[in-house]
């Protein structure tokens, strides 16, 4: 349904700087117009003073001025004749998009174990017999452990860890359960540390 006489920003121009509203833009765009240099200079002061009220915050930035002049010269559509108080040539900064992150984790088997895990079976295939190896492999089944619990719906199989830990060492790793101690784990505590983390990233 449309009412006549009604004003909707759906159906207006979009705004450059959406964060200092409509009446600004049309207030940049007043000063464009203007005649002179001198009243566009003068009316560009007076539009940056309200820019700096819209987004107090800005004034935490110590170039916050410079930003400020920046931004009027790209809602004036870089139009805005004027001998400028700040050098304005690197404004359209504040539209470059940022190149897209590759991803870290690459091919991993098993993704409930994660990145980490899988470097450290990794190291575990090649790496010597004595004191830092075993302490390498203890730290490690721990950790799997921890993982299946969260993300394996609470699941505490010792004997899933070994299997594991040597099928993806290539039988490098042989953990025996008769004299390996895992630590102490509270399945309920890490359930309710994954509801927590579900929760946050809905928000």
């Amino acid at each position: 349904m449309e009412i006549k006489g009604l004003d909707y920003n759906t159906k207006r121009e979009k705004l450059l700087m959406p964060e200092y509203g409509r009446e600004i833009q049309k207030m940049v765009d007043v000063a464009v117009a203007l005649p002179t240099k001198e009243e566009r200079l003068r009316c560009a002061k007076s539009i940056v003073r309200l820019m700096e009220t819209k987004v107090p915050q800005i004034r935490e930035n110590s170039d916050y001025e410079q930003t400020l002049w920046d931004h009027l010269f790209l809602m004036s559509d870089k139009q805005l004749d004027i001998d400028w108080p700040f050098d304005v040539s690197g404004a359209e900064k504040f539209h470059n998009k940022p190149a897209p992150m590759p991803l870290p984790q690459g091919d991993i088997r098993l993704r409930h174990y994660g990145k980490l895990v899988c470097e450290l079976l990794e190291r575990l295939k090649t790496m010597p017999d004595g004191a830092e190896r075993d302490e390498l492999i203890r730290l490690t089944a721990n950790q799997m452990k921890r993982d299946l619990i969260q993300w394996g719906h609470g699941s505490m199989d010792d004997e899933k860890v070994a299997d594991d830990m040597a099928r993806l060492t290539d039988g490098a790793v042989q953990l025996d359960l008769h004299h390996f101690t895992f630590e102490l784990f509270n399945p309920q505590t890490a359930s309710a540390s994954q509801q927590s983390s579900k929760r946050k990233k809905k928000k």
